[in-house]
């Protein structure tokens, strides 16, 4: 199998669509197909379902992609190593839970590495697909939580997944709330003062338990309940019906507004933040320079 074989596998699937994925490698839609079927009996296996909607990677495609990707990532390492970053089109993708301190570490990085062109991904979103999203390569590096509450569920598809967590931070939980919040006053926050007011937490799709919630307090009844699926939504509803959020503690005021505030949850629980990556393979220079501003970011703050 060559890495050109490697790429049209990683083209479908990302397209979804042979005919989409042909003239995005420009060749041929016939030898595109030819090659796909060249693969899979190569392989032994089945790796896409066709249909007249496109194509969708069964579990052994999938397992192929991942495989596929770290292959032709490993092969960038290689050449950016010996030829240098010139010829060199800067990519990197991270898939995190919703939190600011990712976001920061990620400008950092595209600053950092400022060039005439670069395909850079940052993808806020659930939890159970930042583990798939690096498991199958879409992302090089995830970065959630664990704790005492998932924990068990979370460690259990991680390693399923042949993936990696290292802890990076530990957090005591806390509340984020309006600065004009009847209890902005207060300088701890017990789950009975937060019974009367809104919950907020993100929306997690099929997977939608509190062992993938983002938010720690998930397991407990709360009367009043929102589910939202970005963060401008999130503080929106904050301020406008005192609702409330359990999360880290870290805040960035540029990016979650002045209006939010943070205050110490009275638990003994804590949160272990940490980042999801590959068995096995080499981190990009990109991924490198994340990791060392991310830790840069959870110490300052």
């Amino acid at each position: 199998m060559t890495l050109q074989q490697l790429k049209y596998i990683v083209t479908v699937a990302e397209c979804g669509n042979i005919t989409e994925a042909a003239e995005k490698l420009f060749i041929a839609q016939p030898s595109l197909t030819s090659a796909i079927h060249n693969i899979e009996e190569e392989m032994g296996i089945t790796a896409f379902i066709r249909s007249n909607k496109g194509v969708e990677l069964t579990r052994d495609g999938e397992t192929l992609l991942s495989y596929a990707r770290q292959i032709l990532e490993q092969t960038d390492v290689m050449t950016e190593h010996f030829k240098g970053e010139r010829n060199q089109k800067p990519r990197f993708s991270v898939s995190c839970q919703h939190y600011s301190f990712a976001v920061n570490a990620f400008v950092d990085v595209i600053r950092e590495y400022d060039a005439d062109a670069y395909n850079f991904i940052l993808r806020e979103t659930q939890t159970y697909e930042i583990i798939d999203d690096v498991a199958v390569g879409r992302s090089e590096i995830g970065i959630l939580y664990l704790s005492e509450h998932n924990e068990a569920v979370l460690s259990k598809l991680i390693n399923k997944n042949d993936l990696n967590f290292e802890e990076l931070y530990i957090a005591k939980p806390h509340v984020f709330i309006s600065n004009n919040h009847p209890l902005a006053n207060k300088e701890e926050i017990t789950i009975q003062d937060l019974m009367p007011y809104p919950y907020l937490v993100f929306e997690q799709g099929k997977h939608n338990s509190f062992y993938f919630s983002e938010e720690f307090l998930s397991s407990l009844e709360f009367s009043k309940n929102i589910m939202v699926r970005d963060r401008a939504t999130l503080f929106n509803l904050l301020i406008g019906l005192n609702g409330f959020t359990v999360c880290s503690g870290i805040i960035d005021t540029e990016l979650n507004g002045e209006n939010i505030i943070s205050k110490p949850l009275d638990s003994d629980c804590s949160m272990r933040i940490g980042i999801l990556t590959r068995k096995n393979s080499v981190i990009s220079r990109y991924g490198v320079s994340y990791l060392n501003v991310l830790k840069n970011h959870l110490s300052i703050d």
